[in-house]
């Protein structure tokens, strides 16, 4: 990824290196289902999308008119996102939702947000989180060299596992570049091991001195996901799930097995396409090796369940205080002044009713997502059920975002 201009956004910066990572790395069954599926459904006027707005738990259910900038945000997302999207919002008191367009092509079925989606880059909150508690336990310490724990694994190519910390790799300033066409081995039974995809990424050379520029890079979580299985002798997706996913009782959240590719019901149904002016064209994205992705971007989750997740992570209930306070110490992604930010493992992103919401975003072949929540218990989290490689809509994300986080402020 090449430096961010001041000019340029997290969202917008992000959301097009994940598109031109998955454009050129799909493995096999990614890459098939690219340019074969259903067709999409005949362009509808944007003016009638399906639109349905109901509340969580016992709250009553919302006028339209008590949302109606978000609304209009979602709709003009969707108009230059996937079939459907939905945003799942609310603040402390509780919860609401609205959709728009369609869960699955060729039926009028709103995505509902405890359905399941792949939510890609998100997956990397829980692996810092993973990585955290390890150093609240005093088995890894945050500015150790990454040789302290795989030793010969971080080499070659400009690349030093003597000066790259773990703070480096979580917090993607380790000079790692962007790999935007990885092509890892795969084991005979066509599942990916972290190692091969650590070796096939560390096969760029080095872009910056570690601790010098921000570079994201799904090697770094990859190393990360070595590490964890170095230290703790356990696999990372089950380390992760044993250390995040079921404390919390999230059980709409999977970290996939390698070579689970299925998505438990229900379903929110991913797409590839093309979206030009009106018309647009969609096939779906079908299953695909997860341990592709592995702890940079596999899990499978819904947006309660995310929203959950970064409630709990914000209010303490991950992590200690000191290590919260870690995963919070962001460093400036282009202009200093606008307040936009990455820490350990979290995007640190400015509102512009005043303060800042906390999350990340994610994109993977069928999905387009990210989930905010502020300290004062507000939270969204979007979702679109397509991978669009070009025209990538991240300032609508934003915009929708920035309204449901923002309407009563």
């Amino acid at each position: 990824m090449p430096p961010i201009t001041p000019q340029v956004r997290f969202s917008a910066a992000a959301a097009a290196v994940c598109a031109a990572v998955l454009a050129l790395s799909l493995p096999a069954q990614a890459r098939a289902a690219q340019s074969t599926g259903l067709p999409g459904t005949r362009p509808q006027p944007q003016s009638q999308p399906r639109t349905q707005i109901r509340a969580r738990s016992e709250a009553p259910s919302p006028a339209a008119d008590d949302h109606g900038a978000t609304l209009a945000a979602l709709k003009t997302f969707q108009s230059n996102a996937g079939p459907g999207a939905a945003v799942h919002a609310g603040d402390a008191t509780g919860s609401w939702k609205l959709s728009v367009g369609t869960g699955t092509i060729n039926t009028d079925r709103p995505i509902q947000p405890t359905e399941h989606y792949r939510i890609g880059s998100q997956t990397k909150v829980f692996t810092a989180v993973a990585v955290l508690q390890l150093v609240d336990e005093g088995r890894v310490a945050l500015d150790a060299p990454v040789e302290r724990y795989l030793p010969g694994v971080v080499t070659g190519n400009g690349h030093d596992g003597n000066a790259i910390t773990v703070r480096h790799l979580l917090q993607h300033t380790s000079g790692i570049p962007v790999n935007n066409a990885p092509l890892p081995r795969a084991d005979p039974d066509g599942t990916y091991a972290l190692a091969a995809l650590v070796e096939d990424g560390l096969r760029r050379p080095s872009a910056a001195a570690p601790g010098s520029a921000f570079q994201y890079s799904n090697t770094n979580y990859e190393i990360l996901g070595m590490l964890i299985e170095k230290v703790t002798g356990g696999r990372a997706h089950e380390v992760i799930t044993h250390r995040v996913i079921e404390p919390l009782g999230l059980t709409g959240t999977r970290f996939p097995a390698p070579g689970d590719r299925s998505l438990p019901a229900p379903t929110v149904r991913g797409y590839h396409g093309v979206r030009v002016g009106s018309f647009f064209f969609w096939t779906d994205v079908l299953p695909f090796e997860p341990s592709f992705f592995s702890t940079a971007g596999a899990m499978v989750s819904t947006q309660q369940d995310l929203t959950a997740f970064y409630h709990a992570l914000l209010g303490g209930r991950l992590m200690s205080p000191a290590g919260l306070a870690e995963m919070k110490r962001a460093v400036a992604v282009g202009d200093a002044a606008a307040g936009w930010g990455y820490g350990l493992g979290l995007i640190r992103q400015p509102l512009p009713c005043g303060g800042v919401a906390w999350g990340h975003n994610g994109m993977v072949p069928g999905y387009y997502t990210q989930t905010l929540v502020t300290e004062d218990g507000r939270h969204a989290a979007v979702v679109t059920n397509a991978h669009l490689a070009t025209n990538i809509p991240a300032a609508q994300m934003e915009q929708v975002l920035d309204s449901a986080l923002c309407e009563r402020k």
